[in-house]
Formats: C-alpha cells, structure tokens, sequence
C-alpha cells in the first residue's frame, strides 16, 4: 500500500511538469496583440477576469477536493486546461476570450488547493512529511522546466506557424496529464467519510483561517511577492520591446528567467544557513525583488533590463513553495486544500483589483509602473511581520 502511495510523488513531478509545458510563455504579449487584437489594458482585463473566477471558484473547488478526493479534482482540472486552451483559439473573438478565460480559471481553482493537498497527505501515509519542503521544491522545479522547455520551443513554432499555434499544441500535454492523473491513489483522511457534508468542511476550513494568526501573517508575506512575481511575467515582453529587444528572443529570456527560479528555488537551504536565519532568507528574496523592478523601470539599457527581468522573476516567483512547506505545518490534514484554497483565493482576488490599473498605468507609462510595484514590494517587505518560530520544517 505504501509503495502506491510512494508512486503518487513521482507521477506528480511528470504530472506538473506537463502541465506546466506551456508553449505559449514567450507569445503571451504577441498573441494577444497580433492574433487577438488587444491593447495591454484590455489584456489585463481579460487578467482580471480569469482571476475573479479563480476568486469565486478557489474554495468551492477546495471544498470538493476534500470531499470527493484530490485525484478527481486533478483529473478534472487537468482536462479542463486542455478544453480551454482549445476553446481559447477557437476564434478571434473577445467574448470567446472570456469564455476560454473562465475554463482556464476553474482547471485553476480544481487543483491550486488540491494539488499540494494530494502530495502532502501521500507524503503522511508514508511517514515522510518532514521532506514535504523538499519535495515541493522539487515539484517547483519539475514545473519550471516544463516552462523552461516550452517557451522557446513555442516561439519557434510560432515563428514558422503563427502565434495561434503553440496555443492549440497546448492540448498535447495536457492531455498526458490527465492520463497520468488517472493512475494516482488517493490518500484517504481520517476525516473523510459518508457523513462529511459540503458545507461543514466549508465552514470548518474558512473558521480554522480566519482564526489562525500565524496563518495570516504567513499569507500577507506570501500574497504580497507572489502578486509582484505574477505581475513580471505580464510585463517583461512590454520592457523588451521597449528596449528594442527583438521578438523572437523573448521566449529564450523567459526560459532564462525560468533557469534562475530553478537555481534560486534549490538554493534556498543554503541561503537559510549562510544566512543562519529563514526570516533573513525570505527578507532578502522579496527586497531582491523589489529592488530589480526599480532597477527595470530606471533604464532601457538591454543588459540591465535582462538583468532585472530574470533576476526579479527569478526571486519573485520561487517562494510559494517555501511557504507551501512552512503553512502546511499550521493547517490539520482535513481541511488542507481547503484552507490552502482560501489563502489562494485571497491572492487571486488582490491580482483581480491590481490587473487592470496596472495596465492603465502601462498604458500611460511603463517605466513608472516598474518603479511603482518594486516600492511597493519593498514597503510590503518591511511591513512583514513573519517570525523565525513561524518557519517550521
């Protein structure tokens, strides 16, 4: 029985590694402007949409998680990505666009809570929790070079097919995915039975968070970077084209910024010893970060702006991880995806409201708009209230 278990952690990295083979992380800009016709502020709506229903739907789907089961919820979501994808490029069309959009949100929301949920709880029934840091780590790095991978294979294809393309080839390995989840056993709780209604593990999982104070603090910390990381991968190409960078590079210098998550996400254990410290560690990540997209938002001098692109990205977008291990030890095994779907939701509704200014502000300038989130970033890194008893391994 163990050795099923076992097996769930390996079919998991290939799992979110195909998931994550997108082709379409260095077109994201060009997609949207050349085939679909949009400016940068109806992008970001189009942003916002996708987040507020990833808002509605994350703890709903968390609830159904815990309560059907994680790999069901996996399976669907994972079918649902390839589905929208394909709804997606099926015409040139806005509301089309926001139909897509929606499809993608609720593959989303199925396996945002679910996913680290199904992989903690296997990792228990092995009696191998205290390596879950290092095995979500590892995940962020299966997923990373699924994107590492797929952006510079989808600009060449878009370069010979058109940018439409690598959009419908998504449903390739999306469909993989969803093979493989078929295969996962599901790691039962002891919580989970017949009685179990839908609405008491609701209450129960939004009760345990708002009454959590250790729960809180660790989600502003994680929300606030999470949200700037998020925004550079909107951004950048913006910046490149700014800086006269050609087209056809910009899904080489995603994979480059994909390489320094990699790099970065398993260097933080040495971080935290040279650094003898885990508040140090995450104190100098969301400064780094902070202080690349001033440096971005300062100059058009190409090697700079590559600098503070990969760099920034690199820093921003790997400490979800981190605190997937850290909260993961404050939450029962019960209520976990739901819970971790709350503070999900929490961070999709902040990206909700800040979408669409920032793409006005892009639109007036986006210079000042870099130098504006990396301040901000840096005003919520002193305003972190995170303790070293907190960061439990």
């Amino acid at each position: 029985m163990k050795l099923s278990y076992k097996s769930n952690i390996w079919k998991y990295y290939i799992f979110y590694f195909l998931c994550n083979f997108s082709f379409i992380g260095g077109i994201l800009i060009p997609f949207f402007t050349e085939w679909g016709g949009l400016n940068f502020t109806q992008i970001m709506f189009l942003q916002s949409w996708f987040m507020l229903w990833s808002f509605i739907l994350e703890v709903p789907t968390g609830a159904v998680a815990d309560y059907v089961g994680r790999k069901h919820s996996l399976i669907l979501a994972a079918f649902l990505n390839g589905l929208g994808f394909l709804v997606y490029v099926s015409s040139s069309n806005f509301y089309i666009f926001l139909l897509g959009e929606f499809i993608l949100a609720m593959a989303l929301a199925l396996s945002s809570g679910a996913g680290e949920a199904f992989v903690y709880d296997s990792l228990k029934k092995i009696g191998k929790e205290g390596t879950s840091k290092k095995v979500f780590t590892r995940m962020q790095t299966f997923k990373l070079i699924g994107i590492m991978l797929g952006a510079p294979l989808g600009s060449t294809i878009a370069g010979v097919f058109g940018v439409r393309t690598p959009v419908i080839l998504m449903s390739i390995p999306l469909t993989l995915a969803t093979i493989i989840s078929l295969t996962f056993k599901e790691p039962e709780t002891h919580k989970k039975s017949e009685s179990t209604r839908y609405i008491k593990i609701l209450k129960k999982g939004l009760k345990y968070y708002k009454d959590n104070h250790v729960l809180k603090i660790l989600t502003f910390d994680v929300i606030s970077i999470a949200v700037v990381g998020y925004l550079m991968i909107w951004l950048y190409q913006p910046l490149l084209e700014q800086a006269n960078v050609p087209v056809e590079y910009f899904g080489f210098v995603h994979s480059f910024m994909v390489v320094a998550q990699i790099t970065i996400i398993n260097s933080y254990s040495k971080l935290e010893g040279l650094l003898k410290s885990k508040k140090r560690m995450l104190f100098l990540s969301s400064s780094i970060t902070g202080l690349m997209f001033i440096l971005g938002g300062l100059t058009n001098f190409v090697p700079l702006v590559l600098i503070s692109i990969i760099v920034g990205g690199g820093f921003g977008l790997t400490r979800r991880p981190l605190f997937g291990s850290y909260i993961n030890k404050h939450v029962p095994s019960s209520e976990r995806a739901t819970i971790l779907s709350t503070m999900t939701m929490l961070r999709r509704f902040a990206m909700t409201l800040i979408n669409p200014i920032v793409g006005m502000l892009a639109d007036w300038s986006l210079n000042y708009t870099f130098i504006l989130i990396g301040t901000v970033a840096l005003i919520c890194t002193l305003l972190s209230k995170v303790e070293e008893e907190y960061l439990i391994d």
